[in-house]
């Protein structure tokens, strides 16, 4: 009976096997008959997909930007530095000794007192004293004289009375050596009163301009010593600015003939006028001058001349131009020569030196210029570049004679700061 079990329940797991292995059997049919569907699919779907239109790539030519050039009369402008120094300065020195009685009120730094009013006072007394012993003097030398001249009109008489129509052997006679003793101590008498009423005047001490006082050390009571200096002050009517430039750039303006006018004071226009601008407070200023003279030699160590710039009335102030003080370093504009059917081109756009890009019908073009100057900013030529030539001022990695570019021509703003004519070229040296 038990055996009977075992036998079905073997029989069962056989069929249960069985069953298992068709199953898996159709699984694995079934896996290999959807791959190939989908294998002959993708080869059906790759076998009817047209091929891509091959489009052959456009290269662009590079962008360049370009800037109208225009041929005119430009005037050349020559800059420099230098520092503002007074034309005239001079140290307050008293010519007599004494004690100060009265000090302006102006006579501080910083203030200014005009020409002929006084800056300070010495005691007097002692002068004035002096001036009448002088006048003592010279009215008992005028004594003197008056007897000496009297008693020779005495002698004259007498001569004649004794010896008629004789003139007389000796001047002793007429006493004419006595007459011109008297008349030179009378002479020496007025002299030393001229001396003690100069010395007098020289009490009150002033100066013959408009100053500007720079320092000052002098106060009431205190005694003063001739020839000892109280203070500084300078000259308001001008001040002078050396300004050292290269010996190639006194070609663009006529210093030496400058020179030479202001020294005959000839016509002031043919003065080469000046624009000098400084900051103060930070904001720019500017004022007019003109130059006057070079400084007669040539620098040894940098070979570099000097030319002079003169600043008239530099303290003249308004609400929107401060004084222009000694000691301020400023830049200097000349006004000079004007050169004639020219073309400034900005330094960037120049390359190699003397070569510049131009662009005509779409192809770029090197074109060596004949500079004549070259400034901060631009250089100058009158040859090399026609008028209204296209010039390119972006920068390229590569530069092929001939290469055809594309172009952005600048905005009209750019175009003006390029093709400045003669009084936009002073103002474009000044930005």
């Amino acid at each position: 009976m038990a055996k009977s079990k075992t036998t079905k329940i073997e029989i069962t797991q056989r069929n249960f096997n069985a069953h298992r292995k068709g199953r898996g059997l159709l699984q694995a049919i079934l896996a290999f008959f959807f791959v190939a569907i989908s294998i002959l699919a993708v080869f059906i779907l790759i076998k009817l997909q047209k091929q891509p239109e091959r489009v052959a790539q456009e290269t662009l030519a590079p962008l360049v930007k370009v800037q109208q050039l225009r041929k005119q009369d430009i005037q050349m402008v020559v800059s420099g530095y230098g520092e503002v120094n007074a034309k005239v300065q001079t140290d307050i020195v008293p010519e007599v000794s004494g004690k100060v009685v009265n000090v302006n009120p102006q006579l501080k730094a910083g203030e200014f007192i005009p020409a002929k009013e006084q800056v300070l006072k010495i005691d007097p007394r002692d002068y004035e004293l002096a001036v009448q012993q002088a006048q003592a003097l010279v009215a008992d030398a005028q004594v003197k004289l008056d007897i000496e001249i009297a008693e020779a009109e005495v002698a004259k008489k007498e001569w004649q009375e004794l010896h008629p129509n004789t003139e007389p052997t000796s001047s002793l006679v007429l006493r004419e050596p006595q007459i011109k003793q008297a008349q030179a101590a009378l002479a020496s008498a007025k002299a030393q009163l001229a001396t003690a009423e100069l010395r007098l005047e020289r009490t009150s001490l002033s100066l013959p301009f408009d100053a500007l006082i720079i320092s000052e050390k002098v106060d009431l009571g205190q005694y003063v010593v001739a020839g000892q200096s109280v203070g500084v002050a300078y000259g308001t009517e001008a001040v002078e600015i050396e300004v050292p430039l290269e010996d190639k750039e006194l070609a663009w303006f006529n210093v030496f003939a400058d020179s030479i006018a202001v020294s005959n004071q000839t016509a002031s226009s043919k003065k080469t006028t000046v624009d000098v601008k400084a900051e103060f407070a930070g904001i720019e200023h500017t004022w007019k001058g003109y130059v006057t003279r070079t400084t007669g030699q040539v620098d040894r160590t940098s070979r570099m001349v000097s030319v002079v710039v003169e600043v008239p009335n530099p303290f003249e102030t308004s609400v929107d131009k401060p004084p222009l003080l000694p000691g301020a370093f400023v830049e200097v504009f000349i006004k000079g020569k004007t050169l004639k059917n020219a073309v400034a081109v900005p330094r960037d756009a120049i390359h190699d030196g003397n070569k510049a890009w131009l662009v005509n019908d779409g192809y770029l073009y090197i074109q060596p210029l004949e500079i004549l100057r070259a400034d901060k900013s631009f250089i100058y030529a009158r040859s090399g570049i026609e008028d209204k030539a296209m010039l390119v001022i972006s920068s390229l990695d590569t530069v092929v004679e001939g290469m055809k570019v594309r172009t952005q021509v600048e905005n009209a703003e750019a175009a003006a700061k390029l093709n400045h004519d003669s009084e936009q070229t002073v103002k474009q040296e000044m930005n």
